[in-house]
């Protein structure tokens, strides 16, 4: 009898620990080192702003209670479709990025001898969804709450999305992409997020503020936080 209430007892606890699991978020670092991305306005890569933010978000993550699901941490994955792909069984799909501009809006000035590209016209945080996301409900609810408290926190999106996309929630810098893949590819909620324009000159060095990139990685993650906790009611 001892022994039958013991594994009673035990599978009540384990029930009970899975009901109580925490959503698990997978954090994708953008880009890779061989690939690395965008350069900013002083030369340096866009997946070492990226990898630097997306290790900030996991800790915030994780601060809020959430599991964390690391994706590309150390800059080699084979693909963008192996992104969600190695993400699967998570809850969430963040990809971390920061933005560039097209060529014809970029101007050029000396950097320690070297002559680099900047842009004074683009600054701002930006988030993408995609209407192919099997759960495009859920990606616009978690990026609509994202965006918010960024905003809440004294983040500004910008709007300069609106000359290439259609807006999803413009307000709080919410637009569509419908053929990112690591969006479309992935089978929850996903959403591609621009932290800022690194080619932006005087935004590249606030996205170099520990202190900011601190405060902007917690309300990332109190967003999602906020998102999650709706969905799994």
């Amino acid at each position: 009898m001892e022994f039958l209430r013991l594994l009673i007892s035990a599978c009540f606890w384990a029930s009970t620990a899975t009901a109580l699991a925490a959503p698990q978020v997978a954090v994708d670092v953008g880009h890779t080192l061989a690939d690395p991305g965008a350069s900013s306005a002083r030369g340096r890569s866009e997946f070492a702003y990226n990898l630097d933010f997306a290790r900030l978000l996991a800790a915030a993550l994780r601060a809020e209670r959430l599991g964390v699901l690391e994706v590309n941490f150390a800059g080699a994955i084979g693909s963008l479709a192996e992104r969600p792909a190695q993400a699967r069984g998570s809850d969430f799909l963040i990809s971390v990025h920061h933005d560039s501009i097209s060529p014809e809006y970029l101007q050029f000035w000396d950097w320690d001898g070297e002559e680099l590209s900047h842009t004074t016209l683009k600054r701002g945080f930006g988030i993408f969804v995609s209407r192919r996301n099997p759960d495009l409900a859920g990606s616009l609810r978690c990026a609509s709450a994202i965006g918010a408290r960024l905003r809440r926190t004294g983040f500004v999106p910008t709007p300069w999305h609106g000359r290439k996309h259609q807006p999803a929630d413009a307000d709080n810098g919410v637009w569509f992409y419908d053929n990112l893949v690591v969006l479309h590819k992935a089978t929850f909620p996903a959403v591609l997020f621009e932290a800022g324009v690194i080619k932006h000159r005087e935004e590249e060095l606030e996205l170099l503020d520990g202190d900011r990139q601190a405060r902007m990685a917690d309300a990332v993650a109190t967003g999602i936080a906020a998102c999650l906790a709706v969905g799994t009611k």
